[in-house]
């Protein structure tokens, strides 16, 4: 197993900056530390209410990099590009299977970085609430399966009422136990099963 990957310069640079932020003004708050794999990397995934959710679960776990996966549309702006590359995330294509995001995924949890991933795939708010519930998506597993790295549950509420200046609370869980048998798909889905009905169980306590 590999050591975890240290912050990089720059990540460490945001979340120095950013400290004011998310301690004074939106009290985060965190519990569950303790079920954080110390060594190797692994994958972390927790519901999404705000485009804030990334950070209110990455900065926890400072010193450990982060990997997020941010959308490929987002790489077409050269300094945004510079940015994202510069904090650890890399492009995906939504909506379609992008192998070359799920390598790189793979290796950078094999290497010992922490990929953060939402397996309902995009936010349940936009400005409303949504009709229905996002569904899951069995990515964040398929990912731990392949780099045989824990799948770590965390669950984050506040983020999306900030407004109210709200304490912005995160827990996380102990890994998801994985299925042993059946095809990599089955595991993948039992495992994706386990995981959200987890992520809904922290959600609750915060």
């Amino acid at each position: 197993m590999a050591a975890f990957r240290r912050a990089s310069p720059f990540f460490t640079l945001i979340v120095r900056l950013s400290t004011p932020l998310v301690r004074g003004l939106l009290r985060l708050r965190t519990t569950g530390l303790e079920n954080v794999p110390r060594e190797g990397g692994f994958v972390i995934a927790s519901n999404h209410v705000s485009n804030l959710d990334p950070w209110a679960v990455g900065y926890p776990l400072y010193p450990r990099q982060i990997h997020y996966m941010a959308k490929a549309e987002l790489y077409k702006n050269p300094v945004l590009r510079w940015f994202l590359n510069k904090g650890g995330s890399f492009p995906v294509r939504r909506g379609e299977r992008d192998s070359e995001a799920f390598k790189t995924a793979v290796r950078l949890a094999r290497e010992g970085g922490v990929v953060a991933m939402f397996p309902e795939g995009t936010r349940r708010t936009k400005g409303l609430r949504k009709k229905h519930r996002a569904a899951p998506h069995s990515g964040a597993a398929r990912i731990a399966l392949a780099a045989e790295v824990p799948l770590v549950p965390a669950a984050v509420v506040g983020t999306d009422q900030l407004r109210r200046l709200p304490s912005v609370r995160v827990s996380y869980g102990a890994p998801i136990e994985m299925p042993p048998n059946g095809t990599r798909r089955r595991q993948a889905d039992e495992a994706t099963e386990r995981l959200m009905e987890e992520i809904a169980r922290l959600e609750a306590t915060l």
